[in-house]
C-alpha cells in the first residue's frame, strides 16, 4: 500500500510520517519512507538513519530529471532500488529524491516529476508500505505526484489553514479518484477537539494526535523518535484493515 502524507507548512507531517513508518515496521511489515520535500532536513534523524544520497543523483542530477524520468517505463521492486541511495534501520528504508542546495539553482519541478514517475512504477509486495512526505501545500498535486499512490493522508493543525487546505485536498482527491482522511494534529484539550471536529468533514477523520512535549523536544533535538503516541496505533490498524480487504478482493 502506498500512502502520501500532506499538509500545510510545519503541521507535523514529517513526525506523523515518521512515526506511522516505526508503528508499521514494529508490526513486520517493510516500509520506504520516501522524502519528496525539497526543503525537508530533518525526516531521517526523525527516523534514526543517516541522510541518504539524493535519488536524483542516480539518474545524472536535476538537470537530467525530466528526460529521465520519461525513460522509466518498467515496474520496479523494492529490492530493484540502488542500495547506494538507501538508508534504512529495521524494516524501515528511506530514500530521499532531492532537495534544494544552491541560490538560484531553479525549481523543484523536477524533484516531482521524479516523485510522480517513481511511485507510479513501484510495485509493492502484500507485506510492504510507502509512506510519502511532501512538501506543503498542494503543488505536488499539480504534479501528478498523488496518481501513484491508493490513500492520502492530511495532517491538521489547530489553524484556519490547515482547515482551509484539507478542504481543498479533498477536492483535489476526489478528483484523481483516491480515498481522502484526516489526521487531527497537536490537540491541546477537547475544546480544540470538537472546534476542529465541527469545522471538518468528521468522517473523514481517522486519528486525534495530542498535544505531546516529548515528541517536541525529540524533534528539537534532533533525536530518532521512539515514542508511543497515542493515535498512531489507530492509523496503522486501519491500513492494516484497508490491506487486507484489497487483497481478499484481488
Amino acid at each position: 500500500m502506498k500512502i502520501l502524507v500532506c499538509g500545510k507548512g510545519g503541521c507535523g507531517k514529517s513526525t506523523i510520517v515518521a512515526l506511522l513508518a516505526k508503528e508499521i515496521a514494529i508490526r513486520k511489515s517493510k516500509v520506504l519512507v520516501i522524502d519528496s520535500d525539497e526543503s525537508n532536513i530533518g525526516l531521517h534523524s526523525r527516523l534514526g538513519v543517516q541522510k541518504p544520497e539524493d535519488f536524483m543523483n542516480y539518474f545524472g542530477g536535476k538537470k537530467l530529471l525530466f528526460e529521465k524520468t520519461k525513460e522509466l517505463n518498467y515496474k520496479w521492486r523494492l529490492d530493484d532500488l540502488p542500495r547506494d541511495y538507501l538508508t534504512e534501520k529495521g524494516n524501515i528504508q528511506l530514500l530521499s529524491m532531492g532537495k534544494i542546495y544552491q541560490f538560484g539553482e531553479g525549481c523543484a519541478c523536477p524533484i516531482n516529476a521524479l516523485s510522480s514517475k517513481f511511485l507510479e512504477i513501484l510495485d509493492l509486495g502484500d507485506e510492504e508500505f510507502l509512506i510519502a512526505d511532501t512538501d506543503a501545500g498542494i503543488e505536488h498535486f499539480g504534479r501528478g505526484v498523488e496518481k501513484g499512490v491508493d490513500i492520502l493522508f492530511v495532517v491538521i493543525d489547530p489553524s484556519r489553514e490547515s482547515i482551509l487546505l484539507a478542504e481543498k485536498v479533498s477536492e483535489l482527491g476526489r478528483q484523481v479518484d483516491k480515498p481522502v482522511f484526516y489526521i487531527l494534529n497537536r490537540i491541546a484539550d477537547q475544546e480544540i477537539k470538537e472546534f476542529l471536529l465541527n469545522s471538518v468533514d468528521r468522517e473523514k477523520v481517522i486519528s486525534i494526535i495530542p498535544e505531546n512535549k516529548e515528541i517536541f523536544i525529540s524533534g528539537l533535538a534532533g533525536n530518532e523518535f521512539n515514542i508511543d503516541v497515542k493515535g498512531i496505533r489507530e492509523i496503522a490498524d486501519m491500513l492494516e484493515s484497508k490491506k487486507k480487504a484489497s487483497v481478499k478482493v484481488e
